[in-house]
């Protein structure tokens, strides 16, 4: 989880908090639920072959530098976020939200449906950065890799989810990092996610 842990070590909490209007530990809980809700979604997307061509275009146009040396927020397009949220959640976004909003360990759905765009543009950032590293490329050759783009997509994002790259442990997944052994919360996005469709 080294990965995951040095992408929420980049996001800037007080800033975070400032702009959200809440106080710096309603912030950390809002990023620690919506983070893995982002990357599970990604990785349900990079399941469909379609669905990684995709993702790995879009990641060949995001520039890395936005998350080296700590992120500044007022660098974040959310306008771009709300769109990759969009896109990585699709018809179930609402949903998500509602799920995340829902358990009792994270803020309500209003901060977590004001976070996503926030921290979206950062997770594919941070994504274009590590599949960059792995690559020895620049980001814009790594996407126009196409089928090893979409397998190292997939190295990319089982490395940062702790290496369950099979869509079937989606669930177990997003449950561990959203800290619950029962699941709820995890078994709701797992169901909602695991499709790998966009």
């Amino acid at each position: 989880m080294a990965a995951l842990d040095d992408l929420t070590a980049a996001i800037p909490i007080d800033q975070l908090a400032a702009k959200l209007g809440v106080d710096t530990a309603t912030a950390q809980s809002a990023v620690a639920a919506a983070l893995p809700a982002l990357l599970g979604g990604i990785e349900a997307n990079a399941q469909d072959p379609a669905g990684a061509a995709s993702l790995s275009k879009a990641l060949g146009t995001k520039d890395p530098a936005l998350v080296e040396g700590g992120v500044d927020l007022d660098q974040v397009d959310t306008d771009d976020g709300a769109k990759i949220v969009r896109n990585v959640f699709g018809s179930n976004q609402d949903q998500v939200v509602a799920a995340l909003g829902s358990d009792s360990r994270t803020p309500d759905q209003s901060i977590i449906a004001k976070v996503l765009p926030m921290l979206a543009p950062i997770v594919m950032a941070f994504l274009a950065k590590q599949l960059a590293g792995r690559s020895g490329s620049t980001t814009s050759g790594a996407a126009e890799g196409g089928g090893s783009g979409g397998g190292g997509l997939g190295d990319v994002l089982g490395g940062v989810l702790g290496g369950g790259g099979s869509g079937g442990g989606l669930g177990d997944v997003l449950g561990g990092l959203l800290g619950g052994s029962s699941g709820g919360i995890g078994d709701v996005l797992g169901g909602l996610l695991g499709g790998g469709k966009r």
